[in-house]
């Protein structure tokens, strides 16, 4: 016990402190977290939105896929973009692999799913006389889908919400495709996993307080923007 609350006061510490080291790998996973996000909404909420609203033949075994996805391992997402951006690979002269921005395209891709399906639930629970009562009183199509979204705002949010907690928290991606360099690449979890291998405990309770900071500020945000 007297260990645990040791480290809990080194870890108050390093959080009062700032150390270097601690803020870097803050700001890199807030920064690839917040990128990933806004690229999965970009992807998410109109695959959401498409297929919610129209009716095709394959409708199904696609709401089938998009869960399966939602699921997926995050070292497969890794190893799959790692494909894609080693030198090897198709996008291999970009020199994308070991920075911040392979991270953002492995984790846009592993929560665009969640996006997708949480999308595709606000708007199946939605009503479903918005469309057409917009389109009857002479809003267009794009008019229409605008009123829905406005209807279905707060589902929309808490879609992007579990889509950044979601990113915010993942290791996998983020080692293979960032390979875990200090001061470049080094995220909040990625930091974790390593220091506490190395026995620096606090180090990681610091962070993983910080975490939890950062899922506690996104929550009551989204509970203030509802209530107005």
């Amino acid at each position: 016990m007297g260990f645990l609350l040791e480290s809990l006061k080194a870890s108050i510490h390093l959080i009062v402190t700032w150390d270097p080291a601690f803020s870097h790998a803050v700001w890199t996973s807030l920064y690839v977290s917040a990128w990933s996000i806004v690229f999965a909404s970009l992807l998410g909420i109109p695959a959401g939105l498409a297929v919610g609203l129209t009716e095709f033949s394959l409708k199904r075994p696609v709401i089938t896929m998009l869960n399966s996805l939602m699921a997926v391992p995050t070292v497969l997402i890794g190893l799959l973009v790692y494909g894609f951006v080693s030198r090897q690979g198709p996008f291999g002269g970009l020199g994308l692999l070991f920075t911040p921005a392979a991270i953002i395209v492995g984790d846009a891709l592993l929560a665009a799913p969640i996006v997708a399906n949480l999308a595709l639930s606000s708007v199946r629970g939605s009503n479903t006389a918005i469309l057409p009562t917009a389109m009857t009183l002479g809003g267009s199509r794009f008019q229409s889908v605008l009123k829905l979204l406005s209807e279905i705002r707060f589902g929309m949010m808490a879609a992007v919400i579990s889509g950044f907690g979601r990113v915010v928290s993942e290791v996998g991606v983020a080692m293979m495709l960032g390979g875990n360099i200090f001061g470049y690449t080094r995220t909040m979890t990625t930091a974790i996993a390593l220091e506490t291998s190395k026995g620096e405990f606090a180090f990681g309770i610091a962070l993983g307080l910080i975490l939890m900071a950062v899922a506690l500020a996104v929550n009551i945000v989204f509970q203030f923007l509802q209530r107005r």
